[in-house]
């Protein structure tokens, strides 16, 4: 196979060492073997070999002079390896040595020394401990990843002239840096310094940076209005950090803004209403702040718009259901404010088709429970679980750099989701004040992962379509005013791990079997019509069958609470009638006799016994 140019082995089970053969195939240009379990290697030209199990660089990779691209990425790389050894590829365009925990990875300061001049570099988790100052040399840099390492201090002066210029992504995110006080960011499309310890005021992104992500720090101050300068911004992330300060209201009209996350802040005021008529914002995180006011009407120009998360602020409104003309919303949370009023739908045709997640809880809402939107959930009906590969909400020229994440209490515990699946289908209503009953329609949202209605003043039964959630791993409709039995068919929900029905009217047996013999005393407690053994309570079955003996310290002599009330009614009645025979006749005395006479005739008999028994035994 001389004349072969191109190979490609990659994701399969290949061991051992690369034979040498591959070395006689001169015309070869690239060769794969990505995701495959090798352990040793020859020489080639455009190599891929991450996600192995290599523990070592051979010297015979450094054989192919022309040698343009090489990954190393994802091994078992180790001990000390030499960034200088790359230097002999001197057409190294791409050079990726990330993911490689074991390496220590070292670097010549000498600036008289030959370099690897590749225009991407990837060096992320090698331990670096400080900004290598060779990098400053690197003139055709373009994209350069130093993130997860133990880089720490401040940024240097002589790091803007890394690539002289040409440097376009720039990733220093998940270090230890203090400041970036000197960083100019000159000509940077993509910076990435999230996940540090830096503080001070935010620093002011380039005209034309297109991301720019800073969340994970500790900044303070305000956002100042020099931000809107950036017209290019298609994703700003300042979340988990200390600003705060009112929004400025051009930063919302961003023209090409498709992600703008502020949660984990302390900013106050009303949210601008000036959004603008983009087709580009797809999410939007103001979530863990102190806005207050109401929602702006001016997200209704956001179409595309597929997250919108304002919990745990102040916003004091009624339901927004003029978001029901977002087809693309997907995840819509209200969570901790005061919202306020019923849930009630407009006229719209269709209504919230895509949403996945809905999360009102801890508002001040009433009324019965939104059924008419329930019927529309159709993203929670039927979603696609074939996919091998989890499927993720994310931004679509982000996701390298950027995932969305969103605060919700899934299974009794707040939790921030830093990666939304798209199969997690949840709806969390609790802590509000709705009455009524559970809609039988809930249950053909066969889709749904987690449902809390807890609470709140629901009435009436356990429907027992919920029965048909067989998705559902999380059940709570404790503290309610339900009435009835618990359906038998809950047993069968075999994804079923957290459940609570406490504090309720429930009554009867607790099913048994399957999942619900996992359930504690705490997923019950508080019905007292309840019986089973998770409450240590028996129940007593009455179908043709004498009452079981108990030991309960009211009922000493054994008997059941059934014959007793029988005697009782029995002997009320008795009474009653001798009663008015003896007020009717008026003869009370022959009465008496009777009844002294009874004792006397009982002990006679009993002396006679005693007598002939004394006899036997002489």
């Amino acid at each position: 196979m001389s004349s072969l140019t191109s190979l490609d082995l990659s994701q399969n089970y290949f061991s051992g060492l690369l034979p040498d053969v591959f070395g006689n195939l001169s015309n070869l240009e690239f060769l794969g073997f990505s995701d495959n379990k090798l352990q040793g290697l020859s020489n080639l030209q455009q190599l891929y070999l991450d996600d192995n199990k290599l523990q070592g660089v051979p010297e015979s990779i450094f054989g192919f002079l022309n040698l343009s691209h090489l990954s190393l990425s994802s091994n078992n790389l180790r001990g000390p390896l030499s960034f200088h050894q790359f230097s002999k590829f001197q057409n190294l365009e791409h050079l990726d040595l990330s993911n490689n925990k074991f390496l220590s990875l070292s670097f010549d300061n000498n600036v008289h020394s030959i370099l690897p001049n590749p225009a991407w570099l990837e060096l992320s988790s090698c331990n670096i401990n400080d900004f290598p100052e060779v990098l400053g040399n690197l003139q055709n840099l373009q994209f350069l990843n130093l993130s997860n390492n133990k880089i720490h201090g401040d940024i240097p002066q002589w790091f803007n002239n890394v690539g002289n210029g040409s440097l376009d992504i720039l990733d220093l995110s998940h270090n230890n840096l203090t400041s970036v006080e000197h960083l100019t960011m000159r000509n940077i499309l993509v910076l990435d310094l999230s996940f540090n310890l830096l503080q001070g005021n935010l620093p002011i992104p380039s005209f034309g940076v297109i991301f720019f992500l800073v969340s994970n720090n500790k900044f303070s101050g305000h956002i100042s209005s020099s931000f809107c300068n950036a017209s290019s911004l298609e994703i700003l992330n300042v979340s988990h950090n200390n600003l705060s300060g009112h929004i400025p209201k051009c930063l919302v009209a961003l023209p090409n803004l498709e992600s703008l996350d502020l949660q984990m802040n302390n900013f106050v005021g009303s949210i601008p209403d000036n959004f603008s008529r983009s087709i580009y914002l797809e999410s939007l995180h103001l979530n863990n702040n102190q806005f207050e006011g109401r929602l702006p009407l001016s997200l209704t120009h956001c179409k595309q718009l597929q997250i919108l998360d304002v919990g745990a602020n102040k916003i004091n409104d009624k339901f927004p259901n003029w978001l029901e003309g977002l087809s693309e919303l997907q995840v819509l949370i209200l969570r901790d404010n005061k919202f306020y009023g019923a849930i009630h739908s407009s006229n719209t045709k269709h209504t919230f088709p895509m949403l996945r997640i809905f999360d009102v809880s801890n508002n001040r809402f009433r009324g019965s429970l939104p059924t008419t939107y329930i019927k529309e959930f159709k993203g929670m009906m039927n979603v696609d679980f074939v996919s091998a590969e989890p499927d993720y909400l994310e931004n679509n020229n982000g996701s390298r750099y950027y995932q969305e994440s969103v605060m919700v209490t899934l299974k009794g515990v707040d939790l921030e989701l830093v990666k939304i699946i798209t199969t997690f289908i949840f709806i969390d209503l609790s802590k509000n004040m709705f009455d009524g009953e559970i809609p039988h329609v809930i249950g053909e949202l066969h889709s749904l992962k987690g449902l809390n209605l807890s609470h709140n003043k629901i009435t009436g039964p356990i429907p027992q379509s919920i029965a048909n959630l067989t998705n559902l791993e999380s059940l709570d409709l404790s503290s309610n005013l339900l009435k009835g039995e618990i359906p038998l068919a809950l047993a069968d929900l075999n994804f079923l791990e957290v459940l609570n029905l406490s504090q309720n009217q429930l009554v009867g047996e607790i099913p048994r079997g399957k999942q619900f013999d996992t359930f504690s005393q705490d997923s019950f407690e508080g019905n007292l019509g309840l019986c089973g053994f998770q409450l240590l309570k028996a129940c007593h079955h009455d179908e043709g069958k004498l009452p079981q003996p108990t030991s309960s310290s009211n009922d000493k002599f054994g008997f059941g609470w059934k014959p007793v009330a029988l005697g009782y009614g029995c002997g009320m009645v008795f009474g009653i009638f001798m009663g008015q025979v003896i007020f009717l006749t008026g003869k009370p005395k022959e009465l008496v006799r009777i009844f002294q006479a009874r004792p006397k005739k009982q002990a006679k008999r009993t002396r006679k016994r005693a007598h002939q028994n004394q006899r036997r035994v002489n």
